[in-house]
């Protein structure tokens, strides 16, 4: 047994030094899935596993920004999720007052500008108010950028792009010759981030092998990785051996490999 311990200990310590910093993914996006399971297994009630899955967020957003990730992209809570029992939801609803409360000014120590994405206005009052101070408090960070998707979800987000551009041609302010796959990535929620919109990785938590109504477009060509570790569990070393995966893929955008 302690033989295996040692083996995986320098397993980790082997792909961790071979990370290229110069290939870095500029965006990394991550379905955090697997908190109510890895509560659940402890016996525990499944807020517990949001809790501890709080802290993970912690510390996977200064690794990745040590790393020179440019932008984290988290699934914090989809338009799916209302769905859930009401006190799970009105918990998940506490947890942005209480994480920015304590973690901001590592935040801006780190230099890490928030951002957030989604239908932010059904959210309750106190968490809409603990978001929007996280956004003023950051604002001046140009650092990584860590996004929150909040009450979001992908095919609420594309039919309301397609509402602003009919409006548009609606109104007579454009045409719909001008419709291209630029103006459309313009009226979406990641267009704030610019060249930076789409994510080079995916990664889901929890051994899960779906999209769950994320980023459906901005995910066109990201390399995807689905990793067996519960969400509270995933940790800097998890997101390192991440990387290195991703390394080691050949990303051609549907044409063909270099030579």
């Amino acid at each position: 047994m302690e033989e295996k311990r040692l083996f995986a200990k320098k397993d980790t310590a082997s792909q961790t030094a071979a990370i290229d910093l110069e290939r870095i993914p500029r965006h990394i996006a991550i379905i955090m899935d697997g908190n109510g399971r890895w509560a659940q297994k402890r016996h525990l009630p499944r807020v517990a596993g949001h809790k501890q899955g709080m802290q993970t967020v912690k510390t996977i957003t200064i690794a990745a920004s040590k790393l020179g990730v440019k932008v984290l992209t988290l699934y914090a809570f989809s338009t799916e999720n209302w769905k859930r029992p009401s006190s799970e939801v009105n918990y998940l609803m506490q947890l942005p007052i209480r994480f920015f409360s304590t973690f901001v000014p590592d935040l801006v120590k780190n230099n890490v500008r928030v951002m957030v994405m989604g239908d932010i206005q059904r959210l309750p009052a106190k968490t809409q108010e603990a978001v929007n101070d996280a956004i003023a408090d950051t604002a001046d960070c140009d650092g990584m950028v860590l996004n929150f998707a909040l009450n979001y979800g992908s095919r609420d987000e594309i039919t309301r792009a397609v509402q602003d551009v009919a409006c548009a041609v609606q109104a007579g302010t454009l045409s719909p010759d001008a419709i291209d796959e630029q103006l459309v990535s313009e009226h979406l929620m990641t267009a704030p981030l610019g060249e930076l919109a789409d994510p080079d990785l995916l990664i889901r938590t929890s051994g899960e092998e779906r999209i769950s109504n994320f980023l459906l477009w901005q995910l066109a060509y990201s390399e995807l990785e689905f990793v067996p570790e519960h969400w509270p569990d995933f940790d800097a070393e998890s997101l390192k051996r991440a990387i290195v995966e991703f390394q080691g893929r050949h990303r051609r955008f549907g044409g063909l490999k270099n030579k």
